[in-house]
């Protein structure tokens, strides 16, 4: 499948590896119907098949060869509106096997670790793949994703989602088998994305590889390993003070008079940590603010930041 966009292209091919994909829909490609009560469902055309709904069946024969965005009746006089889908939706109905990296994260991901066309990145915990079309459609077909996954069951799934919404495996990417650091020494490489259970296991091989001025993206789920992956930053000494954070995203129903919050919402999904690479051998300054009171007491065991007085022995505090 070629990978080249313009007036020669077949507009029904994925535009320079995007996977955006236009004209009328053909065998082979998946599309959203959609109900009037916002009931979704995601299927492949086919000629001669049909879809069984609970208000009867709809035939692929009345989708194929039309463009999207047109409106389909089932053999119960339900009408399902037709449309390819949307990366974002796309990545929430695909099969997985690890948790996937839902779009309200992807999206801070792929805007706060400035993740730009051309751009070398790691990715450590390929997952289902959903963060990974993310980071492949982000650095462009002149960039590069190198995805690690040290099981080979979510390495399989993974590489399936991708392929089926690229059309195909992109250029641009690789999926290894393994443990990313084992292959990140010696490398230069621009962005580290860490989507695994201990990150900070990665921490010395990130900082090798990372250029100057490189950045580190982490996706953690609980509150521990936020707390270590952050210490652990800070005690390598050459990253500047992470910053952690997490997004929620909150809808809202509009009906007429009736404005309000949906009573659903995307809630806690997980926490995002990012830290800039310094220059290698140069420490950033001191923080000027002191811990809390206790947050370095007994009970704690995970790694301490250096005080400013083992920065400089001169400093009296």
């Amino acid at each position: 499948m070629s990978g080249e966009s313009g007036d020669d292209a077949n507009p029904q091919e994925p535009r320079a590896w995007s996977g955006v994909r236009s004209g009328p829909l053909r065998a082979g490609e998946w599309v959203r119907i959609t109900d009037p009560k916002n009931r979704r469902h995601h299927i492949q055309l086919e000629k001669g098949a049909q879809f069984f709904t609970h208000r009867g069946a709809i035939e692929h024969d009345d989708i194929l060869g039309s463009p999207e965005g047109i409106v389909v009746t089932s053999a119960g006089g339900v009408e399902y509106l037709v449309f390819r889908p949307l990366l974002h939706e796309y990545v929430v109905s695909m099969p997985r096997g690890a948790a996937v990296v839902y779009p309200k994260d992807a999206a801070q991901i792929v805007a706060m670790a400035d993740v730009f066309p051309g751009a070398r990145v790691v990715e450590a915990g390929a997952g289902s793949g959903s963060l990974t079309c993310a980071l492949i459609r982000a650095v462009g077909p002149h960039g590069s994703v190198s995805s690690y996954e040290r099981r080979r069951d979510f390495a399989d799934i993974a590489r399936a989602n991708v392929e089926k919404f690229f059309g195909g495996s992109p250029p641009m990417w690789s999926l290894t088998v393994g443990d990313v650091q084992d292959d990140l020494h010696g490398r230069e490489v621009d962005r580290v994305v860490l989507d695994m259970l201990a990150p900070w296991e990665c921490v010395e091989a990130v900082g090798s590889a990372l250029v100057p001025g490189g950045l580190v993206c982490a996706y953690v789920a609980t509150t521990p390993q936020l707390s270590r992956l952050v210490e652990t930053l800070r005690t390598h000494g050459e990253f500047t003070e992470p910053d952690a954070w997490e997004t929620l995203v909150r809808p809202w129903h509009v009906e007429g008079l009736a404005v309000r919050p949906s009573h659903k919402m995307n809630g806690h999904t997980g926490f995002l940590v990012t830290a800039r690479r310094m220059a290698h051998g140069v420490r950033p300054p001191g923080r000027k603010r002191r811990p809390a009171p206790g947050a370095y007491g007994a009970d704690y065991a995970g790694p301490r930041p250096a005080t400013e007085s083992e920065r400089d022995p001169e400093s009296t505090g």
